[in-house]
């Protein structure tokens, strides 16, 4: 069999990648056992994880962004650590530095609150340039320099960062650089009326004290994510992923030549590389070898609505980065 290219018969294959379903499935259970009515948020926390890939999370507060994240890390047994970004926040407050300690007379290494498996960045476009440089490094290099050292991150490292789309007062407009770093930009939605009354009664009317569980470990995260290299990805559904790529760089190609003039910059090459991750990782989550056309239109929108770049005429007549990528996954012909 050719190991560059696997095909979906393997039967020792399969069963890999059940075992790995099973153990998401047990991950997800446990984390719902405490969040209602964010299925999505969860699955693409967990593509995320299994991609290695960061997640940018945008929503209203009070949607459960942070509860899903530190949720995810209890389940996982992996550490989690939550750094509030603020205008006055320094760079040695996410990496750590030298500390001195008087009593010794020495100055000792203190490593800083990015030295986790899962690093919630909160309302991340509120840091300064300076720092946003900082975390770059550890996103991209999985490293930081500190005290004149290079120091590893530990494995598994995630990034999960949540901007407000509403205040934009007393914030720092995120590098393009840095944005093109998330693999996914997740939006958070409010719950159904039916997930929300199930909210109120376990929160509100009548408590129940839920503790998540560590249902798995660091060492079963990197196992999974090598089952995603035996993820059969078809050359057809490879095409797939580069015609939609294409078309946000050009439009006119899939017969959208009225959005033209709406296109600043279309999706980079890291956007077919994190369309073809993502697409695994959703196949594993459903329990298979193979990826299918729809796997990579459930993920587009998450994996190139930051990537997309719309022009001033666009934000004039209101046309968003959103609406050109769905404009865009509906013109695409599916194979």
């Amino acid at each position: 069999m050719n190991t560059q290219h696997p095909t979906p018969d393997s039967p020792s294959q399969g069963t890999h990648i059940a075992e790995g379903g099973a153990f998401l499935a047990r991950v997800v259970d446990e984390v719902e056992r405490v969040l209602v009515g964010q299925r999505p948020l969860i699955d693409s926390l967990l593509i995320g994880l299994l991609t290695g890939g960061h997640v940018l999370l945008e929503g209203l507060p009070g949607l459960a962004k942070t509860l899903a994240v530190e949720s995810l890390a209890k389940a996982l047994g992996g550490e989690f650590r939550r750094i509030q970004f603020t205008p006055d926040l320094l760079p040695a407050d996410l990496l750590g530095g030298e500390v001195f300690d008087g009593r010794t007379g020495t100055w000792t290494l203190r490593e800083g609150p990015v030295f986790a498996n899962f690093v919630l960045a909160d309302e991340i476009n509120r840091a300064p340039a300076k720092v946003q440089s900082a975390l770059l490094e550890a996103m991209q290099e999985r490293h930081v320099s500190l005290a004149g050292t290079t120091r590893p991150l530990p494995e598994p490292f995630l990034v999960l960062a949540t901007q407000n789309p509403i205040e934009q007062e007393g914030t720092y407009p995120l590098p393009e650089a840095q944005v093109d770093r998330f693999l996914l930009k997740v939006l958070v939605h409010y719950p159904g009326r039916a997930q929300e009354r199930e909210i109120l009664s376990r929160i509100a009317l009548a408590p129940e004290v839920h503790v998540v569980r560590a249902v798995a470990g660091p060492k079963d995260v990197l196992a999974a994510r090598k089952l995603l290299d035996a993820v059969y990805v078809d050359p057809k559904v490879t095409e797939y992923v580069l015609d939609l790529v294409a078309a946000t760089r050009d439009p006119a190609s899939c017969g959208l030549a009225e959005l033209t003039p709406y296109v600043l910059y279309g999706a980079s090459p890291r956007g077919s590389i994190g369309l073809v991750r993502a697409a695994r990782a959703k196949a594993l989550l459903d329990g298979r070898a193979f990826t299918t056309p729809q796997d990579v239109k459930s993920v587009a929108p998450e994996v190139l609505r930051h990537r997309v770049v719309a022009t001033w005429e666009a934000e004039a007549e209101g046309v968003s980065a959103e609406t050109i990528v769905a404009q865009v996954l509906d013109a695409v012909r599916v194979p």
